[in-house]
């Protein structure tokens, strides 16, 4: 079993440094990808992105389900999919390197403290889940990815 990767190797694959071998890793990146493509689309040409996204979180979830061990019935639920936390992840990623390069200093602040606290949490739902503490909402059918405002 490959344990979810820490949170550092996430961000990396969010920012297109080539990851390991790790399919949650291979999914970030590609999702960051989709959310960079995202932020510069016109209005009303998302929808192939987002399907692409949804795809995306769906793979991830699968993963999560196949190789990660059954919490306790007694586990806390956790609100979210591995797979929705990471392409908020990969979102916030996409706006934190866009704010840098577009943005006033306190915007970036902004930015990269959203995507650090996102990404301390992560890693902390990673170890949860690894030690049998939390449990996730079942996978039923499709799973929809959600729309965030940029």
């Amino acid at each position: 079993m490959h344990p979810l990767p820490p949170k550092h190797l996430l961000l990396q694959a969010c920012r297109g440094l080539p990851p390991d071998d790790h399919p949650v890793l291979y999914c970030a990146g590609l999702l960051a990808d989709l959310h960079e493509r995202r932020l510069t689309a016109t209005a009303g040409s998302t929808a192939p992105i987002d399907h692409d996204r949804a795809r995306l979180v769906h793979d991830i979830d699968r993963w999560v389900a196949a190789e990660l061990p059954r919490a306790a019935r007694d586990a806390h639920l956790h609100t979210e999919t591995v797979g929705t936390v990471v392409d908020r992840l990969a979102q916030f990623s996409a706006l934190a390197y866009l704010t840098l390069a577009t943005s006033a200093d306190g915007a970036v602040r902004d930015a990269g403290q959203r995507l650090t606290e996102l990404a301390i949490a992560y890693e902390h739902l990673a170890g949860e889940l690894a030690a049998g503490r939390r449990r996730l909402p079942n996978l039923t059918g499709t799973q929809e990815t959600q729309e965030y405002e940029y």
